[in-house]
């Protein structure tokens, strides 16, 4: 019964629509008030209001830390769609959902429908996966596009095909677009992997091999370095890379001509800070392991279940695990456990960094449960029908387990009116907007305040009490703490009904409106 339900296509749309659900309602209510969504959000409103187009600031006018191309993104959707919150993050969601197809294309086709259903649900049915899809972050366009460049590498190892100078221009392309989204992070998941790789493939694969399979070589080391040269390799040769970052460090270097504060800001705080311990707050090495074991829940036990019945198949030898593991399947498991590793070692942590390890995971899990995974497998160890019940109940658990936690948060959302400022804000363009008036935000320390007005820069006390009394505005908007100060020294203002509604203590500040 497990086979036909796993191997049935309408559990594939079952999973998909579910999947897609998740990802549609995942961050509901939508608001920009935590994750730093208000400092992406505001790059692409500063492009199109101001012309900002490649250096652009924060709500308090410090200098934006990321490269521009998700905010151009942004600002062309805009002008297609005229809403800010569709354009904002439909970038986040349509990389998921490619991601999500990709996934289960790539690995229906290497390793059958059960490995592509799988590998599908891994992705979509996780506790990060519904979260980023509509966040306004770039953390799920990166992960698409470091995607592709490691399934590129995979495709060029499993096919045995050579690089030609039409992959590498490809693959320049990739890394230009991943070092406009986030910069040189890029190396951090994938060139660990491919250093690992490489050496694997030199020591280990022999000149009789032609199908890229790891055994015992009685040959000699200049036969086995013209073999690995001749199966083709993880490494496209360097110009792919330093031509894509010197496209970045262009637009650094004009950020240090043209942009005042650019080098504290992005290099020494950004960059050079993640690796101290003064500006960033540091976290233990082990950090990530736990939260990617639960964050991927029930897929990381699975993985680690399966390696562990194999390893136990070979009596606990590890050597002849790895020299029977494929190139392909090798170069999976470098590119997950590298990434992991080398963002482990950097101080600074946050939990949606390793994102961009969950894809290549899911891949390698359905290698592991595929009837090709003679790479992990020995013909004494469990038939891959054996792990089918075990399949089922984890995709069962996925569904029940992000579905309730998914939820949870929305329904928790609403009750503790999350939303609260992106609605006050809203209803205050819409007053504004029937009345003609002309209105500005007091300074405050919600950066998603002068999103939801539509504002790009706050005005201080002191000229709003100007601009007031001169007759150039009709409407403050005012935090409830300093209202009481300013109304004094406001000729003929009153306190509109018009109020933010009351938020939790560490959802931030209540505002109110100031009309005459």
């Amino acid at each position: 019964m497990t086979s036909t339900l796993l191997e049935d296509q309408r559990t594939v749309w079952a999973v998909a629509a579910f999947s897609f659900l998740l990802f549609l309602i995942g961050n509901l209510p939508w608001q920009l008030d935590d994750y730093d969504q208000a400092k992406q959000a505001y790059t692409s409103l500063e492009m199109i209001k101001e012309g900002r187009w490649f250096y652009q600031q924060t709500p308090h006018e410090r200098v934006a830390t990321k490269p521009p191309l998700v905010g151009w993104v942004s600002a062309g959707l805009f002008a297609l769609t005229r809403s800010w919150e569709v354009s904002w993050r439909l970038p986040s969601l349509l990389a998921a959902i490619a991601l999500a197809v990709l996934l289960f294309r790539t690995a229906s086709s290497a390793y059958g429908p059960i490995a592509g259903l799988v590998a599908f649900s891994a992705f979509g049915l996780n506790l990060l996966s519904p979260r980023l899809a509509t966040l306004v972050r770039t953390d799920m366009p990166l992960a698409f596009v470091i995607f592709l460049i490691g399934l590129l590498i995979w495709q060029k190892i499993e096919k045995q095909e050579e690089w030609k100078q039409r992959d590498r221009v490809y693959l320049f392309s990739l890394l230009t677009i991943a070092m406009l989204i986030k910069g040189p992070i890029v190396y951090a998941f994938l060139l660990p992997g491919i250093g690992v790789f490489e050496w694997w493939r030199r020591r280990h694969i022999p000149m009789d091999c032609s199908h890229g399979a790891v055994s015992p070589c009685p040959s000699s080391h200049d036969e086995r370095l013209d073999t690995a040269r001749r199966l083709q390799g993880a490494w496209s040769g360097w110009w792919p890379w330093l031509a894509s970052l010197a496209i970045f460090l262009l637009w650094v270097t004009g950020g240090f001509l043209f942009q005042p504060g650019f080098f504290d800001e992005v290099v020494m705080r950004e960059f050079l800070g993640r690796f101290g311990e003064t500006i960033h707050r540091p976290k233990p090495l082990y950090f990530y392991l736990p939260h990617l074991v639960h964050k991927f829940a029930p897929w990381t036990v699975l993985l680690i279940a399966i390696a562990i019945f194999d390893l136990a198949s070979r009596r606990w030898r590890i050597g002849t695990a790895f020299r029977a593991i494929s190139p392909n399947t090798f170069w999976l498991f470098c590119w997950s456990l590298g990434g992991l590793i080398v963002m482990s070692l950097i101080p600074s942590k946050r939990v949606d960094r390793i994102f961009p390890v969950i894809p290549p995971l899911c891949l390698l899990l359905a290698a592991q449960v595929s009837s090709g995974v003679g790479s992990l497998r020995r013909p004494d160890a469990p038939s891959r029908n054996a792990w089918r019940p075990y399949l089922a109940t984890a995709l069962v658990f996925a569904i029940l387990f992000t579905g309730g936690y998914a939820t949870w948060k929305v329904v928790t959302g609403y009750r503790d009116h999350r939303d609260a400022l992106a609605i006050f804000g809203r209803d205050v363009r819409r007053e504004a907007e029937a009345r003609h008036w002309r209105y500005e935000a007091v300074s405050a320390k919600d950066e998603g305040l002068l999103l939801y007005l539509r504002k790009t820069h706050y005005i201080e006390p002191d000229r709003a009490i100007a601009e007031w009394n001169g007759g150039n505005l009709d409407a403050l908007v005012v935090s409830t703490e300093k209202a009481p100060r300013l109304m004094p020294q406001l000729r003929g203002a009153t306190v509109s009904q018009l109020k933010s509604s009351d938020r939790k203590k560490e959802q931030g500040t209540d505002y109110t409106l100031i009309t005459p």
